[in-house]
C-alpha cells in the first residue's frame, strides 16, 4: 500500500459491482459502461441493454424496473445527489432515446433510470415531493420515482440495501461494515468464472483501499481468500518484517535465543511456502534452504491444511 493517498476510481468497481449483482441474467443483458452520447465529453455511467426477451423480470430487485435500455447513474462518496443532478440525469436518458438508428426506434416505454449512491439523499427526496413526485418505497434501500418523468426512475440508497443480497454494492464506501465485508469475501468462494473473478477483484480493489482498517481486522480474524491476500501484499509483507525485528529486539531484551528464534522461524516458513508454491519437494526445499528434512516436512504437512490460503503465523503456532 503506497503512503501516498490515490484517487480511488469508483465508477469501474459501481459498474463491476452492478455486474455482479445482476449475474443471473446476463445472458439477456449487454453492459456498456462510460456510454457516449456525443463525440464530445458527455457520458453516462453505464448502460444496460436486455439483448432478448426484454419482458422478462430481471431476477436481482435493482433490475425489477429495468426494461430494454436502462441508464444508471452512480455517485460515490463524496458526490452529492441533488434536484440538478436528476434532472441532468433525465435529460441524457432522453438524448439517449433520441440517438435510435430510425425515428422511435427506442420508445420511451422501454427506457428506464436508475441513480445509485449510499447516503441517503434526503435533500434530493424533499424537492421531489415540493415538486409533486410520488416516491414509494418498493424494497429496502430502492424507492420508485413516479409523476412528472418520461421515464420510469428509481433511486437506489446502497446502505439500506438487504445486505445478503447486495454485499456487490454495500462494499462501495468509505464506511464497510464488517459484516458487509465478510458476506463479500464469502460470495468469492463459489463465484469462479474468468468475468466474475474479475468483477470481484475491481469491486474488493477500491473496497479495501477505502477500508484498510477494517479489511486489516478482518484479515487477522479470518482465513484470508487469495484475492485479499494479493491486494494487502504489501500490508502483510511490512506486518511480517516487523515482527521478525520485534522478535529480534525480544531476543536482545529477554533473552537473544528465543527472540531470534521466533524471527528466524518466520522467516523460513515464508520462505518454505514461497518453494512449496513453486511446486518443490521436501528434499528440494531442504538441500536449497540447508535445513533439516523433517523440519521442512512438518511446515509442508502443516501448510497443507491450510492451501492456497497460507498464514505464516498460524503455521508458526502449530510447529
Amino acid at each position: 500500500m503506497s503512503g501516498k493517498a490515490e484517487k480511488l476510481q469508483w465508477h469501474p468497481a459501481f459498474c463491476a459491482a452492478t455486474e455482479l449483482e445482476l449475474r443471473q441474467d446476463l445472458d439477456v443483458l449487454e453492459l456498456i459502461p462510460e456510454y457516449n452520447l456525443s463525440k464530445k465529453p458527455l457520458q453516462i455511467d453505464l448502460v444496460i441493454i436486455k439483448k432478448m426477451d426484454w419482458k422478462r423480470t430481471l431476477q436481482n430487485e435493482i433490475g425489477h424496473i429495468m426494461r430494454g435500455h436502462n441508464i444508471l447513474e452512480y455517485k460515490g462518496p463524496g458526490d452529492e445527489l441533488t434536484i440538478d443532478s436528476f434532472f441532468k440525469v433525465i435529460g441524457y436518458a432522453s438524448l439517449y432515446k433520441a440517438q435510435g438508428i430510425a425515428v422511435n426506434k427506442i420508445p420511451a416505454s422501454e427506457v428506464t433510470v436508475s441513480f445509485f449512491r449510499n447516503a441517503y439523499p434526503k435533500a434530493l427526496f424533499q424537492e421531489l415531493k415540493k415538486e409533486g413526485y410520488i416516491l414509494k418505497k418498493m424494497y429496502p434501500g430502492i424507492y420508485y420515482v413516479r409523476g412528472k418523468v418520461p421515464f420510469p426512475v428509481q433511486v437506489v440508497v446502497t446502505s439500506q440495501l438487504e445486505r445478503k443480497a447486495h454485499c456487490s454494492l454495500r462494499v462501495l464506501t468509505t464506511q464497510v461494515e464488517m459484516q458487509d465485508a465478510e458476506l463479500f469475501l464469502e460470495q468469492i468462494h463459489y463465484l469462479e468464472s474468468k468475468n466474475e473473478r474479475s468483477n470481484i477483484d475491481s469491486v474488493l480493489q477500491v473496497s479495501v483501499n477505502a477500508n484498510k482498517q477494517v479489511y486489516s481486522l478482518l484479515r487477522r480474524q479470518n482465513e484470508m481468500c487469495e484475492a485479499l491476500r494479493e491486494l494487502m501484499k504489501d500490508e502483510i509483507e511490512k506486518e511480517l518484517e516487523n515482527k521478525l525485528q520485534q522478535g529480534r529486539k525480544q531476543g536482545l531484551e529477554q533473552g537473544l535465543e528465543e527472540g531470534l528464534e521466533q524471527g528466524e522461524k518466520l522467516q523460513l516458513i515464508r520462505q518454505v511456502i514461497k518453494k512449496l508454491q513453486k511446486g518443490n519437494s521436501v528434499e528440494e526445499t531442504s538441500d536449497m534452504l540447508e535445513e533439516e528434512p523433517e523440519n521442512i516436512r512438518k511446515i509442508y504437512e502443516i501448510a497443507a491444511t491450510m492451501a492456497p490460503d497460507y498464514d505464516v503465523e498460524k503455521i508458526y503456532q502449530k510447529l
